[in-house]
């Protein structure tokens, strides 16, 4: 059977990429290996979906080529996305930071979607396995598992990346990219909890639950957000955000709270010849359960007016300038994204398509293209999978 589109994977860029090529009154199919579509769709955002973000620009992305977004992003905006939403009258909301979440469950995205693959006649096969891809002269061959055979004249790799394997998460893209000879970036979790050695998954089982809202930095890159113990290790938006930068054998800092000068506001304390102890003080400034572990770790105690100046300059460093560090991550179990995949140098910004092999597309996760956390990841899979579509 003979397709002019056929797009592998029914996820956020593969279902946008069908609806783009339905527009054009291509005949598009979709194949998707699960028996569910757009599952990471449903459970991302605690189920709310945070579909995009009003900030969206390309130094938002990690990529070998950071310059490679731009075009996608410039063809199809955050507010073009937006637009959508509020054409299928979904109710949404700013978190913070520019997110937008819906108010209510995450299916209404996938319904918006399934809704304009409807419109549009963009067929959808689930629970479909593709065992072979051959290319022959102009035509991409797919042998599925039930033997049958369909042909197309574009096809388009959203297959995703290796993150949240329990959805059916697989290196299926970069199988494809890697047997059309294109470079694939090594791979790895992104956006992950980071995890420590016995002494610091101690720390952190002891304080599981507490959360603050620190900065955390890794050579030049800092991020400013909420920071939480659990007892696996270090988790929250800054740990996330800075996972995706994190080198292995190397330690992050962290600035349990970024407002305020310790070594500074322990010796006002001092000057001010405060009968107040340690702990107390600190605890005004963060939860009373870290600040007794701080202390503890520090190996301090006492009235603050009996501790030397060099001791408090030593606390403040500390405080601010917290060095711990990590034996690995969680891995792709739990991480949201995969950073690295199909090489960037090997498609074309403009149209998402090969340069060696006009006609195979490559969109989405699969791509080396890795967003912030923030609905940045779903304006690449829109951005991507709409440009795509233009072009097939």
């Amino acid at each position: 059977m003979l397709f002019d589109v056929v797009i592998l994977g029914a996820g956020a860029a593969g279902l946008m990429c069908a609806i783009e090529s339905a527009k054009r009154r291509k005949n598009v199919l979709v194949i998707e290996k699960s028996k569910k579509i757009g599952e990471k769709i449903r459970i991302s955002g605690g189920g709310r979906c945070n579909f995009t973000n009003i900030n969206t620009h390309h130094s938002k992305f990690i990529s070998n080529n950071p310059n490679f977004i731009i075009s996608s992003l410039n063809q199809y905006s955050q507010n073009d996305f937006i637009e959508l939403v509020k054409k299928y009258k979904i109710s949404f909301h700013e978190k913070k930071l520019g997110q937008l979440f819906c108010d209510g469950p995450s299916q209404q995205i996938i319904d918006l979607l399934l809704a304009e693959c409807n419109k549009y006649n963009a067929r959808i096969e689930i629970d479909t396995s593709v065992e072979l891809i051959k290319k022959d002269k102009s035509l991409y061959s797919l042998k599925l598992e039930d033997g049958n055979l369909i042909s197309t004249k574009s096809l388009v790799i959203a297959t995703g990346g290796l993150s949240i394997p329990k959805i059916g998460a697989t290196d299926f893209g970069y199988l494809v990219a890697k047997q059309f000879d294109l470079k694939v970036i090594p791979t790895k979790p992104a956006l992950v909890p980071l995890i420590f050695n016995d002494h610091t998954l101690a720390m952190c089982r002891e304080l599981s639950g507490i959360s603050i809202d620190s900065s955390v930095s890794f050579e030049n890159i800092t991020f400013k957000e909420d920071l939480l113990f659990t007892h696996r290790g270090l988790s929250g938006p800054s740990i996330l955000q800075i996972s995706s930068y994190w080198k292995e054998n190397s330690s992050i800092i962290v600035n349990i709270n970024p407002n305020i000068d310790y070594y500074k506001f322990l010796l006002d304390k001092k000057l001010s010849n405060s009968q107040l102890y340690i702990q107390n003080i600190l605890s005004e400034t963060i939860p009373r359960r870290l600040s007794s572990k701080l202390c503890e770790l520090m190996e301090i105690s006492g009235k603050i007016i009996e501790i030397s100046n060099k001791k408090i300059n030593e606390i403040g460093s500390v405080l601010n300038n917290w060095k711990l560090k990590p034996i690995g991550t969680e891995g792709y179990r739990t991480a949201e994204v995969t950073s690295g995949g199909v090489d960037t140098d090997e498609l074309s910004s403009k149209t998402m398509m090969s340069k060696k092999h006009p006609g195979l597309f490559f969109i989405g996760e699969v791509v080396d293209v890795t967003g912030h956390l923030g609905g940045y990841n779903f304006q690449w899979a829109w951005s991507s999978g709409y440009v795509a579509g233009q072009y097939t």
